[in-house]
């Protein structure tokens, strides 16, 4: 089982690493720019700065953030940690490229969080350790079971924190004029270093800092790039509409012969199948993402972790409703045909601010934003995967009697170590932002989103189930990135959407085997009426 585990991995990691699905349109080396420069490197001052401040103590500081966060300040690090560059550069690059089919993005990524609220956030805060696979260890009462959810954790946190990287160096090229490789390592550098100093408390504080920033920097320019468009610029997202129907008719300056109607009919380019899966894909991976799971286990009570996903979702739509406008307002000027810009989809929000004809430190704005936004969410990784490295391989399995140091000293070497192989990858990232993000989703939905379901919900689910659904998982999501895309298995099994079918089969799986082997003992049916029973 080891063994299939072990070549399953290395074989994702080869086909991370190839050029199977590499994109080549990265942002050219540029010229320094002084106004954009200097709003970055006062960012990056103050993101240090808080991770000094707020530096972890112990590894329940570390892992949990001292479990003193409260319910706003927790909604502002959830959206924060969740609005990645996925949310913040990629989903407005693909809402630019695929128009209405990227939508399932948008609904994909928010509908999650009532999954979480509704299935999740009480219980899992009612158990109250520190990671994703402290429940999975206990709750199927296997070492194997608590092995392999780490090893699945590190892989998700590992997909997921490529995208980051790849809008970090992307917006650090844009900025500094430095080539794309160096800043990658630059830039992945400074997250680094105040996720080693501070851990989760530093990370979470951080968090909060960055939403504002997110918030600020993606709110501001849209005014002016409304206002210079022409479409109503006192709520500028709602000129959304006004520019999705010229760009499909023409208008505002566009000829008809110039509109593209594929814009914004529903399944111009792909159909409501793919859609759908697309959709909810993203919906079942975001309530199976360890590093989303994780922000339960800081807050004090479970009333709090309910109600820090309901301000989390208010902060998340604040900027979920304006990326489609980036996207619209970018298509209409390179239709208008005033642009002189190079498109970039995975940067369309600069470009969107360029192609407007804004000045340069409109488009610097937003490009700090992007890196706040990448920083955010690669804190978070970083601090999932190496604690699913230190806590759940190295002292719960490896080594029970660790002491307190050697714990942290083991959980900063694991983000060091995570941190390296991710800018290998990074280099020459293998596909867009949210493309690459899409993947982490698909690999959470068809492992993680099944164990927390039955095992919450069914005291009749077994370690067995648990183990062979994993296996089941990893198969469905790795299997698919294998199938020719000319094949008919393809179109059913896309390699971005493929819980569409995973999700069913390891449930189905996971139901099957419990039925066939013995269940589980009175102390874990007492462990699951303890994260059901009220305060």
């Amino acid at each position: 089982m080891k063994k299939m585990m072990h070549w399953g991995l290395s074989l994702f990691f080869v086909l991370m690493s190839t050029n199977a699905f590499a994109v080549t349109d990265l942002n050219p080396e540029g010229k320094f720019k002084v106004i954009p420069a200097i709003l970055m490197i006062a960012l990056l001052i103050l993101f240090i700065m808080v991770g000094v401040f707020f530096k972890a103590q112990n590894t329940e500081d570390y892992w949990a953030a001292g479990r003193g966060v409260g319910q706003i300040g927790g909604g502002m690090a959830i959206a924060s940690n969740w609005m990645s560059a996925a949310s913040y550069l990629g989903m407005a690059g693909l809402i630019y490229l695929k128009g209405y089919f990227a939508i399932s993005y948008v609904l994909g990524w928010t509908g999650g969080y009532v999954l979480l609220l509704v299935l999740m956030a009480g219980q899992v805060r009612r158990y109250g350790k520190y990671t994703a696979p402290d429940f999975v260890g206990d709750r199927y009462y296997s070492t194997t079971a608590r092995l392999m959810s780490a090893l699945i954790v590190i892989t998700i946190s590992f997909v997921y924190a490529v995208g980051q990287y790849k809008g970090i160096g992307m917006m650090f090229n844009w900025i500094f004029g430095i080539n794309y490789q160096t800043s990658v390592i630059v830039g992945t550098g400074v997250v680094l270093a105040y996720v080693l100093i501070s851990g989760m408390l530093g990370a979470t504080k951080n968090m909060q800092v960055q939403y504002v920033v997110i918030v600020i920097t993606f709110f501001l320019p849209l005014f002016f790039i409304a206002s210079k468009l022409g479409y109503f610029s006192a709520v500028p997202q709602i000129g959304y509409g006004a520019a999705v129907y010229d760009i499909g008719h023409g208008g505002n300056g566009i000829v008809a012969a110039a509109s593209d109607p594929s814009y914004y009919l529903p399944f111009a380019k792909y159909t409501a199948y793919h859609w759908f899966a697309l959709c909810i894909t993203l919906m079942l991976g975001t309530a199976g993402l360890p590093h989303v799971i994780g922000r339960f286990y800081v807050v004090p009570r479970v009333s709090d972790a309910r109600w820090q996903v309901v301000w989390g979702l208010f902060c998340i739509a604040l900027v979920y409703w304006t990326a489609p406008a980036y996207a619209a307002f970018a298509k209409f000027s390179n239709l208008l045909g005033t642009t002189g810009t190079t498109i970039t989809p995975d940067a369309i929000v600069v470009n969107a601010a360029e192609l407007a004809g804004l000045p340069e430190w409109f488009a610097g704005f937003l490009a700090a934003g992007g890196v706040s936004a990448a920083f955010s969410t690669v804190g978070g990784l970083l601090m999932a995967g190496s604690s699913a490295f230190a806590h759940d391989i190295y002292f719960r399995v490896l080594n029970p009697n660790a002491s307190e140091e050697s714990k942290m000293k083991i959980a900063r070497v694991g983000t060091v170590i995570l941190g390296v192989s991710i800018i290998i990858v990074a280099l020459n990232p293998p596909a867009l932002i949210a493309q690459i993000t899409a993947v982490a989703f698909a690999l959470g939905a068809n492992t993680f989103f099944p164990l927390f379901l039955l095992g919450l919900w069914w005291s009749r689910t077994t370690k067995e189930a648990a183990i062979i659904g994993m296996i089941v998982g990893l198969v469905v999501t790795f299997g698919s990135m294998l199938i020719p895309k000319t094949s008919i298995l393809a179109y059913y099994i896309p390699f971005t959407s493929s819980a569409i079918v995973g999700v069913p089969a390891v449930l189905i799986t996971m139901i099957v085997v419990s039925m066939m082997t013995p269940e589980p003992s009175q102390e874990i049916k007492e462990l699951l009426y303890k994260v059901h029973n009220d305060e």
